[in-house]
């Protein structure tokens, strides 16, 4: 790695967001830190009175810690890059979204399964309005699952995708989605952490190469008021210790295990609970409503893109859970931390999973068990959810709670009634997200 010159260190906060630190290539192995008041803030940069899980007088700094082994290419010149844990005086940070994802991967594995994860992006790509603004990139010759000049005209897809490959990022596939601008994004199976670092670095790989060619590539859940939202679906199956897929069962009717149905039934039961953090913004619930196909109510079904999980066809080695709630700009390290989570308390409560959807999922649909109507109600329900709470971290659920309490009551000052704007995608949402997700 002697040709690089310098090396980026990147965090993943309570927000999703990349916080991180260029370093000289030269001090590359000494590591770095960060003023711990990062975990203080809104989107505004405003410093809020909110619980961190340690002291925050006077701003202490919390370590970024990786190893060099997992340094790869960046797709900056020059340049290595790597995701770094968090630790405070040597033990792992409470409220750090990566950590919760490793104890997330640990519970697992402390009951002899080691979880593999597939992540499925959705994005809009957006172009400059001619008066200071954005609006989305017109492709009107572009279709569901197209590909090619007439769905990508500026080449964007193709750079990002070739970037990616250069950054060791395994794409999977890409493809125009439902409504033109929109792609979607997936990259392949792998370890839980692997594959989250994955999709984050991609993340930022793909807004990056946009912005670049002056463009904006918007992972928000609902951009656009008249189009269809955008999520990450989270996929999920459980190795067993013979190195095989525990998710299968061949003797059963439907091929699956009672583990998978156990962890089927723990995303029923803690399926409120989930909303605020796999949907974690003011925006994410004008993508959840009805036939959005995004995980309103708490059904699941064979192969069935109308309820929140989905069991895709595939049995074998192929054989997963498809969880399809998750918002487009939800943090990845605390959705897929919440799933994996629900799922193990299915397991260890040894609950029974409901009756699957056999309904349509838009008119016939077989709870009235949905998620909260906003962010607010959605806040209340996680903070009912005392299993889920503590499966995840308490420290960083009350972080995070706190942090969208203020950004609620911010959205609400604006626009009191949330109802007369369901339908529409205020100045509000686009100032606070559209920049940074």
């Amino acid at each position: 790695m002697t040709d690089y010159d310098r090396l980026r260190v990147l965090v993943p906060d309570h927000l999703g967001l990349a916080r991180g630190k260029y370093l000289p290539w030269r001090r590359a192995e000494r590591g770095t830190s960060m003023c711990v008041g990062n975990w203080l803030l809104d989107y505004r940069r405003e410093i809020l009175e909110v619980e961190i899980g340690i002291d925050p007088t006077g701003f202490p700094d919390v370590d970024a810690v990786y190893s060099m082994d997992d340094v790869r290419p960046c797709w900056e010149d020059g340049t290595a890059v790597v995701v770094a844990d968090v630790e405070f005086h040597g033990e792992p940070y409470s409220v750090s979204a990566r950590g919760a994802l490793k104890r997330a991967v640990a519970d697992w594995e402390a009951l002899g399964y080691s979880p593999k994860v597939g992540l499925e992006l959705e994005a809009y790509v957006f172009e400059p309005d001619g008066d200071g603004g954005w609006q989305p990139r017109e492709t009107p010759s572009a279709f569901v699952y197209g590909t090619g000049i007439m769905a990508d005209p500026d080449g964007l897809i193709a750079e990002l995708m070739r970037r990616a490959e250069a950054c060791e990022l395994p794409v999977e596939s890409i493809n125009s989605e439902f409504d033109f601008p929109q792609w979607e994004l997936t990259l392949e199976f792998d370890d839980a952490v692997k594959a989250v670092d994955d999709i984050f670095l991609f993340q930022q790989l793909a807004r990056e190469t946009a912005f670049e060619a002056g463009l904006r590539l918007t992972f928000m859940g609902k951009p656009i008021a008249e189009k269809v939202g955008s999520g990450i679906h989270v996929n999920l199956s459980l190795v067993d210790d013979n190195g095989d897929n525990a998710l299968i069962d061949e003797s059963t009717d439907d091929g699956l295990s009672t583990l998978a149905h156990r962890c089927v039934a723990g995303l029923m039961a803690h399926h409120e609970g989930l909303a605020a953090l796999c949907a974690p913004t003011v925006n994410a619930y004008k993508r959840l409503q009805i036939a959005s196909l995004a995980g309103l109510y708490a059904n699941w079904g064979y192969d069935h893109r109308c309820a929140a999980v989905r069991i895709p066809p595939h049995r074998g080695v192929a054989t997963r859970i498809e969880h399809r709630m998750p918002d487009g700009a939800a943090n990845p390290y605390i959705a897929t931390a919440a799933v994996l989570q629900a799922a193990r308390l299915g397991v260890v409560g040894e609950l029974d999973s409901p009756e699957p959807e056999r309904g349509d999922g838009i008119e016939s649909i077989n709870t009235d068990r949905r998620v909260g109507e906003h962010l607010g109600a959605a806040l209340d329900d996680l903070e009912s959810d005392v299993a889920l709470v503590e499966a995840v971290g308490s420290d960083l659920v009350a972080n995070l709670v706190a942090i969208k309490r203020h950004e609620w009551a911010s959205y609400r000052a604006a626009h009191p009634e949330w109802t007369k704007t369901v339908e529409t995608i205020t100045d509000w949402e686009m100032e606070w997200y559209f920049p940074f997700h």
